[in-house]
């Protein structure tokens, strides 16, 4: 998906909303545990529910490894069922290695003749531009970039100060990964409880779309994520993936995602009726 086939539809659909499908065995509604593949039928119940709102759709790797085989066949037939809409898929992969294994990894997640062609993958910048490169070799795909992330521990390297450029390192990421990648091709991970630092990351990156997780059960605001990050274009993704996945643990899970998904489309509308 191109950059502006991503940009139409974020204003065609109205909602710049990503799914996150971090489904967890433990969580799941227990009557699903009876089925032959449980992650995929929770998965297929949940897109069912949220397609209208949503404009992508991010399945966090770990959820599916840790269920060995069984998980990535259900991670294959997820993958297969969301091309049957029209979402930006995300491997939520975060990989990052020496370059003849990122030409692996880049093959294995984005390849058009792989069993995942995904749209994007989430990419560890820590070893640097050899790490990240390869995935940026096919056509029309994605690199998403972590730099601000929204975890406690981000404050252990990610505000490491530069004094000779007087920045820090989070921004030393976003500076030097432009000479990588572009707009057209590289987004970026900024963690919405990190949302008082947008105004200066769009310093760094005014146009390049950023996949913002941690709005809904991290404690994210919309409103200040949009308010400080928000481009002409748009320019965000916001991953919900907690707040909608289990807004209910009973039979009426998919009911429940489906209005928590609604919520936040409706939301994002107005927001969006702002630019155009």
């Amino acid at each position: 998906m191109t950059r502006a086939n991503l940009i139409s539809k974020i204003f065609e659909k109205q909602t710049f909303l990503c799914v996150g499908l971090d489904t967890d065995l433990t969580k799941i509604p227990k009557h699903l545990l009876d089925s032959e593949d449980p992650i995929f039928e929770f998965n297929k119940a949940i897109i069912d529910a949220t397609h209208r709102y949503a404009i992508a759709y991010k399945p966090n790797l770990a959820f599916y490894e840790a269920s060995g085989i069984k998980g990535l066949q259900a991670l294959k037939k997820t993958a297969d069922y969301l091309r049957k809409f029209d979402v930006f898929t995300i491997a939520d992969a975060k990989r990052g290695d020496i370059g003849n294994t990122s030409e692996k990894y880049a093959q294995a997640f984005l390849s058009p003749d792989g069993d995942f062609n995904f749209d994007a993958i989430t990419v560890a910048p820590y070893m640097g531009a050899d790490s990240v490169k390869p995935f940026l070799t096919f056509s029309e795909k994605w690199v998403i970039l972590l730099a601000l992330t929204s975890n406690k521990g981000a404050f252990d390297f990610q505000f490491l100060k530069d004094e000779k450029n007087e920045r820090f390192l989070f921004e030393t990421v976003l500076e030097t990964s432009k000479e990588w990648g572009t707009p057209e091709n590289m987004m970026y991970v900024i963690g919405a409880t990190q949302a008082d630092w947008f105004m200066k990351i769009r310093q760094h990156v005014p146009d390049s779309f950023l996949l913002v997780p941690g709005v809904g059960a991290q404690g994210g605001s919309l409103q200040e994520v949009c308010k400080y990050g928000m481009t002409k274009d748009c320019g965000l993704l916001i991953n919900a993936s907690r707040s909608i996945l289990y807004a209910s643990d009973g039979l009426d899970f998919a009911e429940k995602a489906e209005e928590e998904a609604q919520k936040m489309q409706l939301e994002m509308a107005e927001l969006l009726k702002n630019l155009r």
